[in-house]
């Protein structure tokens, strides 16, 4: 048998990968140091959301920053002991505040997810994996009218890509989504999108498919990579060496220091996020809102009504923070003042953002490894178009697509 492909990392994007590459004919080895979607593919809000393209970086946000840390109103957090390292990765973020940059990286995202409904159909239907795929709206909710304009520069890149939203106000709004309060006067109802009810048991599912299919899933941490002549042939992990014809590197924001193994220091950083799952809810939704004033999205899901957002700089080793998790009860109480629930689950985690807000797809030279991290908030809904370029790539299937702006190598 010749050596598989090692795919590290068993999240929504691993995973994807490993089943298209296994698809296309190749022996495919997928290896993550914990348990199969448990990482941050666990904790996402499950939301499909095809018009999530536009980047955090809109115009002006360098000048608003340091204002919004110190809104209470406003999701962003900072553990302000970690800025010193945080420094350099924000100064490179915050110069893609501009519109040229923002609608250059709107229209690289687009090409990520745009399709991801049809992706994810594509790469689950007819497996034991499809319970968990939701077809639905997704409906961003708005206290009044004039805090929908005030986004218009956001909705009018959306509209660019096609998608455009149907608007609701006035006593409408809680005749489509009763367990809203009378606080918030307007939706802007996206058709077309989706959910997944479960993003653990569905990643898992899926690696269930990936083992009917052939394909093999180990626990292990990956440590190093061996190249010979500059191009791997094995990697090095905490069970010992295992060859590969190919390696596929998705693993996250963890994915920075086994890049520093091969001599790329890429910006990467985490943004750490939140969720507060609500147990038996007395109130559920008929699909994903998008709160626009607290900026988190409250899914109804099969352990509850999860509640998931908040943007909080930090880096790995701390642990939660207070203030998020309080900020996210209070706006869920502001937003579902009905809402009643036996129990609560929280969680944080780390979305990988690199400084430009695209992700990281394609070979890092002629190494034979290839990235596909840094997808920030869109690695469930982009992970599937994320592994079907990435198995394209590997089995030299031909493109006329441009993938050039993910190019792993652009840090250089």
């Amino acid at each position: 048998m010749s050596a598989p492909v090692i795919v590290i990392g068993a999240g929504i994007v691993g995973i994807s990968t490993a089943l298209w590459l296994r698809r296309a004919g190749k022996e495919v080895l997928v290896l993550d140091r914990a348990e199969v979607g448990m990482g941050t593919s666990y904790g996402n809000g499950g939301v499909l959301a095809a018009c999530g393209m536009v980047p955090v970086t809109a115009p002006g946000l360098g000048a608003k920053g340091p204002r919004l840390l110190l809104d209470r109103e406003f999701p962003l957090f900072l553990r302000w002991t970690y800025l010193p390292r945080l420094y350099p990765w924000l100064r490179k973020y915050l110069s893609h505040a501009n519109d040229a940059d923002t609608c250059r990286i709107a229209k690289g995202l687009t090409e990520i997810t745009g399709d991801s409904i049809a992706q994810h159909d594509a790469l689950a239907g007819g497996t034991a994996a499809e319970k968990f795929l939701a077809h639905s709206d997704y409906t961003f909710a708005y206290p009044n009218r004039a805090a929908f304009e005030a986004d218009a520069y956001t909705w009018g890149l959306r509209a660019e890509a096609g998608f455009v939203p149907e608007i609701i106000e006035g006593d409408a709004v809680q005749a489509y989504e009763p367990a809203l309060g009378p606080e918030t006067t307007l939706l802007a109802v996206m058709k077309d999108h989706g959910y997944i009810s479960d993003p653990a048991r569905y990643v898992q599912a899926l690696a269930e498919v990936l083992k009917a299919e052939g394909g093999e899933v180990r626990q292990a941490e990956v440590k190093d990579f061996e190249l010979v002549e500059g191009r791997v042939r094995a990697v090095i992990t905490d069970q010992g060496r295992m060859d590969c014809e190919t390696v596929v590197l998705t693993t996250g924001v963890w994915s920075k220091p086994l890049m520093k193994k091969l001599g790329l220091n890429i910006p990467l950083e985490s943004e750490r996020g939140y969720h507060v799952v609500f147990k038996n809810p007395s109130q559920t939704l008929r699909q994903p809102l998008m709160i626009a004033a607290g900026k988190f999205v409250a899914t109804p899901m099969a352990g509850g009504l999860r509640c998931a957002g908040i943007v909080e700089f930090g880096g790995l080793k701390a642990g939660p923070s207070k203030a998020p998790l309080e900020f996210l009860y209070r706006k869920v109480k502001e937003n579902f003042p009905a809402l009643e629930f036996e129990s609560t689950e929280e969680w944080m985690g780390h979305r990988p953002a690199p400084s430009d807000s695209l992700p990281l797809i394609g070979q890092i030279g002629k190494t034979g490894i290839y990235t596909g991290f840094g997808h920030h908030h869109i690695g469930l809904t982009g992970g599937p178009k994320t592994g079907r370029i990435l198995a394209d790539m590997i089995a030299k299937k031909r493109s006329n697509r441009d993938f050039e702006a993910f190019n792993p190598m652009r840090f250089t």
